[in-house]
């Protein structure tokens, strides 16, 4: 399963790689990461549509992860990809907009990677 994460925040790449090395290994997870929501799409475009994951925080500078969302599920539509957010915030607005916007999970920082993984075995 390939995993987009976009979180502005650079040293989640070392941590998803650390946390995930097994899996990573076995080559049952693959991650490929994006530093913003405008990296993202480009990175989505370059993927041809891949049934991916996608994992994206919710505070970033620039396009905002609710706004990136809105914009995958508007344009990604065979198949659609699966988006979790992720934010430090679990306050209701972003949860109710997320919801709002297609988001099919929402997960707190720091991320519980024990939950994490069982999310994305269910997802497969």
């Amino acid at each position: 399963m390939k995993i987009l994460v976009v979180d502005d925040e650079q040293d989640v790449k070392v941590l998803f790689q650390q946390r995930f090395r097994k899996e990573i290994r076995k080559e049952e997870l693959e991650f490929v990461f994006a530093f913003s929501g405008e990296e993202a799409l480009k990175t989505l475009e370059k993927m041809e549509q891949e049934a991916i994951l996608i994992l994206s925080d919710i505070n970033m500078p620039g396009m905002s992860g609710l706004e990136l969302l809105e914009t995958i599920k508007k344009n990604y539509l065979a198949p659609p990809p699966v988006v979790m957010m992720v934010t430090a915030y679990g306050d209701e607005e972003n949860f109710n907009t997320a919801k709002r916007l297609g988001a099919d999970d929402f997960l707190t920082k720091p991320i519980d990677f024990k939950l994490l993984k069982e999310k994305l075995i269910q997802s497969k």
